[in-house]
């Protein structure tokens, strides 16, 4: 368990910008600072950062929280997983004692297999560096690529032993358990038990996620071995913490200057991505071999949207560059791409150029992605309907571009390119954006208008007026806000008590539990009333601030609440809007504690009309229900004239 005061340590030392840019590629805007939102498909900024709060708010989806609940959503953390992370961030000692085997055997399977992993990583390094074997064959197998050793380090690059059971020794005599190291796909079992190392006589390349941790490995062959063999690499299987289709090689070396240089390059390979760095250019990632997926491009779109896609001249470096182009069309991404020359790979390309040349050689060979597969798919083709087949596919690309001038822009160039009219391009991409819409439609279960191919309108439920319960929640919400937001501050001043006659100084917090409390009502829900008794303890402390406390708050709840209070607009009564500027905290408060009461009343006088109808003959009964009922409407009449509104009774 994590102390206050070490939490508290952590959440003065962490930085949510600093943290965020880790992830997201923000820019300033007047105070705050905006990006595009990683926990949604977003194509404009709606990810706001505020660093004087400490919180982020997406205005699109309406996630919001604070620096651990960011690292918490976006990495797939516990609270105390999270607070751990930012601790070793701002280099922050968490002393925690030792698990007992209960405690550690209920730890989480997927903290386990990132332990394992992170293990492995450093023992596969180990051997490179420092075994006999390693340095004979791994490091010499490194060496003939040209790797330099920062580079080597960098990329945290390792050697397995070929002896078929190396780790899975040494980690069990380390004290992991054979039940990881299956699962993280670092060793099989064979029928009678024993492990066999998945990597073994393999050099190592770490995959490392965008926060740092080792998620899986892949291991290579070496030279000597892989004549007439097919699979040179082996790559870790999917387990909880690895799904190759959501990963690429190399992001977290090349996210901060991807977001610096607003451009990232795709390969294929691992050595590419490495050689690339040691040539100087680190804005750099790879797919390994498998098909773009939309997860790979929304984590690329999050720090750029401009990608060159940058592969062999050979057939296979042309598939691979026509396979990934529509779906990072779809995503919004500008795609541009460049095929090396016969021969060579990004690899072999960055090991023979500087960073300047290879950059230089990129920025005059390149090319936009129509120019690129209407090359392509036209090269040579006379016969009629591969041609049309051959154009038909260019302008399916097209079709998937959401931006409307960027499409229109592209179908310009497609017709100056093929020779076909532009209105003729026109109607079929018409055709193929209607399709696209109606399979849509037919898997949301939505109607088409098949008169004009639009979308049918979206039936919005009829408008009603919120009812009692509601708009008291409503007014609760409003309440709580000013806790959160203004829980400290003064609003009477050596006031004389009615009751005792003495001087008294209330804060916001303090005078709303008082009012509420002198007709024994609350808030209505227990967190709200948490928050509000512990304003109210934490008055007299020095310093608070009830914004600051709750939105750092060790309640996850309370902090994603204070979070959101914190950020959203507040809204005050329709009847002060027009004098909003010229009102002050006190009034704001009064007015809506009224509102409070008045909503209180009106559920109370539905109920009881609701009771009336059901006593049906008890004239007793109803006489009493008929009694409070002229009791709330008095009161209501009082609170209305207090509000300066009129009733009729």
């Amino acid at each position: 368990m994590i102390d206050r005061n070490t939490i508290d340590r952590i959440m003065d030392a962490a930085n949510i910008v600093d943290v965020v840019s880790e992830f997201v590629t923000l820019k300033k805007r007047g105070t705050s600072y905006k990006g595009l939102c990683p926990f949604h498909d977003d194509t404009t900024p709606s990810f706001s950062v505020s660093p004087v709060k400490g919180v982020y708010k997406c205005f699109a989806c309406g996630e919001a929280g604070n620096v651990v609940g960011f690292v918490m959503k976006h990495e797939q953390m516990t609270y105390p997983e999270a607070l751990r992370w930012l601790a070793n961030k701002y280099h922050i000692e968490i002393r925690e004692r030792e698990l007992t085997d209960e405690e550690r055997q209920a730890e989480s399977e997927r903290e386990s297999m990132f332990i394992v992993n992170e293990w492995a990583g450093k023992y596969f390094e180990r051997i490179l560096h420092e075994d006999v074997d390693g340095l004979a064959i791994g490091m010499q197998y490194f060496r003939s690529r040209g790797f330099r050793d920062d580079i080597i380090r960098k990329f945290q690059l390792g050697f397995c032993l070929s002896q078929r059971d190396a780790l899975a020794q040494a980690a069990l005599k380390a004290g992991y358990k054979k039940e990881f190291l299956v699962k993280t796909g670092l060793c099989f079992e064979r029928d009678d038990g024993t492990l066999v190392d998945r990597f073994s006589g393999r050099v190592i390349f770490p995959w490392i996620g965008v926060s740092g941790k080792v998620t899986a490995f892949g291991g290579r062959l070496l030279d000597a071995r892989t004549k007439g063999v097919q699979q040179k690499y082996v790559n870790s299987p999917d387990s909880e913490v690895y799904h190759k289709e959501r990963e690429l090689y190399g992001i977290f070396q090349a996210k901060k200057a991807i977001a610096k240089l607003d451009l990232v390059y795709m390969v294929e390979g691992y050595t590419d991505v490495v050689s690339m760095h040691q040539c100087g250019i680190e804005n750099v990632v790879a797919n390994s071999g498998t098909a773009l997926s939309f997860f790979q491009i929304r984590m690329l779109h999050r720090f750029t949207s401009n990608i060159v896609l940058l592969y062999d001249g050979d057939e296979a470096g042309i598939h691979a560059a026509m396979r990934g182009t529509d779906m990072l069309l779809s995503e919004g991404m500008n795609v541009k791409v460049l095929l090396l020359p016969d021969g060579d790979d990004p690899d072999s390309f960055a090991r023979k150029h500087t960073a300047a040349d290879f950059r230089q050689y990129i920025e005059e060979h390149q090319v936009d992605f129509i120019v690129f597969k209407t090359e392509q798919l036209l090269k040579g083709v006379t016969d009629p309907i591969k041609r049309s087949e051959a154009i038909n596919s260019i302008v399916r690309s097209i079709s998937v571009i959401k931006d409307h001038i960027l499409r229109a822009t592209y179908i310009r160039e497609c017709g100056n390119r093929t020779g076909v009219a532009e209105q003729t391009l026109i109607a079929s991409m018409n055709r193929m954006i209607y399709s696209d819409k109606e399979q849509a439609k037919k898997e949301t279960g939505r109607a088409a208008d098949a008169e004009n191919g639009t979308m049918a309108p979206v039936v919005q439920p009829p408008l009603r007026k919120a009812t009692p319960v509601e708009q008291a929640g409503k007014v609760a919400d409003m309440l709580i806000q000013m806790v959160i937001r203004h829980g400290e501050e003064i609003i009477f001043q050596d006031v004389e008590d009615e009751t005792t006659g003495e001087k008294v100084t209330m804060n916001v917090a303090q005078y709303i539990s008082y009012d509420l409390g002198l007709d024994n009502l609350s808030l209505g829900s227990d967190l709200y009333n948490r928050i509000l008794e512990e304003a109210v303890a934490h008055s007299s402390d020095e310093g608070f601030k009830a914004e600051t406390y709750f939105t750092h708050h060790p309640d996850l709840d309370i902090s994603m609440l204070a979070v959101k209070m914190s950020v959203e607009d507040f809204k005050i009564a329709e009847k002060l809007q027009q004098k909003a500027s010229s009102i002050t905290l006190c009034d704001q408060v009064m007015h809506l504690i009224l509102d409070y009461r008045m909503d209180y009343v009106e559920q109370r006088l539905k109920a009881l009309k609701t009771e009336l109808s059901a006593a049906n003959r008890n004239m007793e009964r109803m006489l009493q229900i008929m009694q409070e009922i002229k009791q709330m409407q008095e009161i209501r009449n009082i609170l209305a004239k207090r509000l300066g509104a009129d009733i009729v009774v």
